[in-house]
């Protein structure tokens, strides 16, 4: 009868220990979830406010601005001259505006002085059957200007950044290095350039920074669940230690 007591003592310890092993690698996961989407948040804000204060001021810089590896992940003002490369548009694909299916359009542009560089010339619709719009490359010699932009997040970087499409490229992100490699351009400059919706060229687009991405304020709501289920599960665990130890 002893020794049944000590088992059954044995199996309880071995248990809770079990148990709370468990419990506590859960609750670490989604901690971890958690600080994580805080620290998008943050980050996704402190982009939003860099772009605003940009924005508000609208200081011209030279476009060859858009090669500077110390700016690379910076928002600067720019305007200048020069002329759009004859290699293809590229399409970037999965892209939603208004709650319609479309590509994000780009050219290469040769500015006067500076590293060539992406130019964002707007947002295009898809039909149902997927035909990729044509996107000409504007004649001559140009004024252009908007904000130097690292390019959209790309997420989880799966399969080739760019692959041919008619005349052109169709992209799966914007990936300057890649892109550089692709279309024989190693200058490429790590930046686009987004145009001001004012110019009259290129198509339907703002200045928008999140448009096909979370907000800070949804990481924000993310993290709080994460952080709610990491302590439903620590109260879950009390709870059932003591109702345990009770017994």
């Amino acid at each position: 009868m002893i020794a049944a007591r000590r088992e059954d003592g044995v199996s309880r310890r071995r248990n809770l220990i079990v148990g709370w092993t468990l419990a506590l690698l859960t609750i670490a996961g989604f901690a971890h979830l958690g600080l994580w989407q805080s620290r998008r948040a943050v980050e996704k804000q402190a982009m939003l406010d860099a772009a605003a204060g940009v924005l508000g001021q609208r200081v011209p810089n030279a476009l060859a601005l858009a090669a500077d590896p110390a700016r690379s992940r910076g928002y600067d003002w720019a305007s200048g001259r020069g002329s759009f490369d004859a290699r293809g548009a590229l399409l970037l694909d999965n892209q939603q505006r208004n709650g319609r299916a479309g590509v994000r359009a780009y050219r290469v542009f040769l500015p006067a002085a500076g590293a060539p560089l992406l130019v964002d010339l707007g947002w295009l619709p898809l039909d149902g059957r997927r035909d990729f719009p044509s996107v000409p490359k504007p004649e001559g010699e140009l004024e252009l200007r908007g904000l130097l932009a690292p390019p959209p997040s790309t997420g989880i970087a799966l399969g080739p950044a760019l692959g041919r499409e008619g005349q052109g490229w169709l992209l799966t992100r914007v990936d300057t290095a890649a892109i550089g490699q692709g279309l024989q351009l190693p200058a490429l400059a790590p930046r686009v350039l987004r145009l001001d919706p004012a110019l009259p060229l290129g198509y339907d687009r703002d200045l928008e920074l999140l448009a096909n991405t979370l907000p800070p304020e949804q990481h924000r709501g993310y993290a709080l669940q994460w952080f709610a289920l990491a302590a439903a599960v620590l109260i879950t665990a009390l709870i059932l230690t003591f109702r345990k130890s009770r017994r």
